[in-house]
């Protein structure tokens, strides 16, 4: 009955791996370095993409304010205008009919300021009118042709500059979304390194729990030729049956854990999940000496996040200004010069040209406003401040989180050099004791406690390395310094910051 039992859990694990290897097989396995994933992510990965485009949406904005700032032209036509009405003329008292029958077109040319927020503009009229009224029976006609030229300036007084503003702060969100880009590029690194060393530890996992398979089929063997030599109890088989059932268990499990780790990674690469990878990775861990000293200034000097933060301050400036804006004294100024000729025949537009001059001021006074302006510039007041509190808070948890991340590699290289001597004695202690389990001195539930203990130093030390990778990732993100490359790391690349 015993034997019917262990045939049948043989025969569900050879089942088992019989499918993972038809899948490996129908579907080759992608090898996939931790380089190569971070290149697959630039391209594919879902938030990195959705960071970049909003990138680019923020660097055509900024590229058509620019473009508003140069000389604009456009022409307006006015093809045909007919129209026949009955009028009365309040001069003479009495009714008249007139026709009117004319086309024109306008062509400009207009220049903003920068410097000033003016508009200085040049504008040509030119158009061909056929009148005719008829008064009391009588009737009066005009055919001619006309032509208005004139040089106009509109300059806005006693406020600020609209247009330098609406510019500055476009540059702002553009600087902004470039930060954002570089910051979500570090934190994609992140999230692909820490799931590519869970997809190497499950198949770490695997390949241990594998192995420990063999060891329990060589113990159980051994087991099941001393019964049946009668030179052990039968409980001995029992106990080996059971040691191997466990093994081929823990082998099911992990293949589990390492197909959904790989699903996991597949989705943050943006690679299709029914392509099966393998990742290969050598963790070669060489401690780095990093001064604590040099490594929170780093941070300081460097972190993007703190310019995010003097954005939001200057961003708050700007706003101030908008604000106390609100109910302004403000004046407008339109000068404009130019000449006017008209006649019938269109060589002579400009026998007896007309000059016309304009000039228009306005001006808006505000009177009573029930105390609004100051109520929201007290309420931006409070907003500046609260942002330059940010900026404080953020130098602070970024010196904290350093100074935390400097000590955990501390205690990890402690912890590595203690996992490495406990895998050399686990592996002592075990191959000491499988010899005295074949000579009968231990316990098949013996020798597997010492198996299991090997397995998991093993898998600790791995993990300790891993560990140590990571928070070493993690410094470098924090400071943006590559200590193993000795070198600083530049993130943010020549689209930001190019308007300044």
């Amino acid at each position: 009955m015993n034997r019917k039992r262990l045939r049948i859990h043989w025969g569900c694990l050879l089942l088992l791996l019989a499918g993972a290897s038809s899948i490996s097989y129908t579907r080759a396995q992608i090898p996939l370095t931790i380089e190569q994933a971070l290149d697959i992510a630039e391209e594919n990965n879902p938030d990195l993409i959705a960071a970049k485009l909003n990138l680019e949406r923020y660097q055509y904005n900024l590229v058509a304010q620019q473009a508003s700032l140069k000389s604009r032209f456009s022409l307006d036509l006015d093809p045909i205008n007919y129209s026949r009405s009955r009028r009365f003329d309040n001069r003479l008292s009495q009714w008249y009919t007139n026709e009117t029958l004319n086309t024109s077109g306008t062509f400009m040319v207009s220049q903003p300021i920068l410097l000033t927020d003016g508009e200085v503009s040049l504008i040509n009229t030119f158009g061909w009118q056929d009148n005719q009224s008829t008064v009391e029976g009588m009737d009066n006609r005009n055919r001619a042709f006309s032509n208005d030229l004139y040089l106009r300036l509109n300059q806005p007084l006693f406020t600020y500059n609209r247009r330098k503003m609406e510019m500055r702060q476009i540059e702002f969100d553009y600087e902004n979304a470039g930060i954002r880009y570089a910051l979500q590029r570090l934190n994609t690194e992140r999230s692909i390194t820490n799931q590519f060393y869970a997809v190497f530890m499950a198949q770490s996992s695997l390949a241990i729990s594998q192995e420990e398979l063999e060891n329990s089929e060589q113990s159980f063997e051994i087991i099941r030729n001393k019964v049946e030599a009668d030179l052990a109890a039968r409980e001995e088989l029992y106990q080996a049956e059971l040691n191997l059932a466990n093994a081929q268990s823990a082998v099911e499990e992990r293949i589990v854990s390492l197909e959904n780790a790989k699903d996991q990674l597949k989705q943050t690469l943006g690679m299709p999940l029914y392509e099966d990878i393998e990742v290969a990775v050598e963790i070669e861990v060489s401690p780095v000496a990093i001064d604590l000293v040099q490594a929170v200034q780093s941070g300081l000097s460097s972190r993007m996040e703190l310019r995010q933060r003097e954005i939001d301050i200057e961003l708050a400036e700007l706003q101030m200004i908008q604000t106390k804006s609100l109910n302004e004294f403000r004046g407008d100024i339109s000068l404009s010069i130019g000449i006017i000729g008209d006649h019938e025949r269109f060589e002579k537009m400009y026998d007896n040209p007309t000059q016309n001059p304009r000039v228009a001021v306005s001006l808006t006074v505000p009177i009573f406003d029930w105390g609004e302006k100051r109520a929201r510039v007290r309420a931006q007041r409070v907003a500046q401040t609260l942002a330059k509190l940010e900026q404080e808070n953020l130098r602070i948890d970024i010196e904290l989180e350093v100074r935390q991340t400097w000590r955990r590699l501390e205690n990890l290289r402690t912890q590595i050099d203690i996992a490495e001597k406990s895998v050399r004695n686990a592996q002592l202690a075990y191959d000491i004791n499988l010899t005295r389990y074949r000579e009968g001195d231990l316990t098949g539930m013996e020798i597997s406690q010492f198996q299991t203990q090997l397995s998991n130093r093993r898998m600790a030390y791995s993990q300790a390395l891993i560990n140590y990778k990571i928070e070493l990732l993690n410094m470098k993100i924090l400071t943006l310094y590559d200590y193993e490359a000795n070198q600083h790391i530049v993130p943010i690349r020549e689209w930001v910051g190019v308007t300044h």
